[in-house]
């Protein structure tokens, strides 16, 4: 039984998270695909979710700022 608790909060930016996700993971090197993934590590799935908080931080920081 699989308990997946990923679930998008706003469903329509989900397909704009997804493309992000595929950003992210290219831009790192990691061989994501849209399906299985369970031959990467955690360690390279969690640099790519790492990575998307630190980059939509930064992008909400530039926005709080008026940049």
């Amino acid at each position: 039984m699989t308990n997946n608790s990923n679930k998008t909060n706003v469903p329509e930016a989900k397909e704009a998270l997804n493309k992000f996700k595929m950003e992210v993971a290219t831009e790192l090197g990691i061989p994501l695909t849209d399906g299985y993934n369970g031959n990467l590590t955690s360690a390279q799935n969690g640099s790519v979710g790492g990575y998307m908080v630190k980059k939509m931080i930064e992008a909400q920081e530039k926005k709080m700022a008026g940049k």
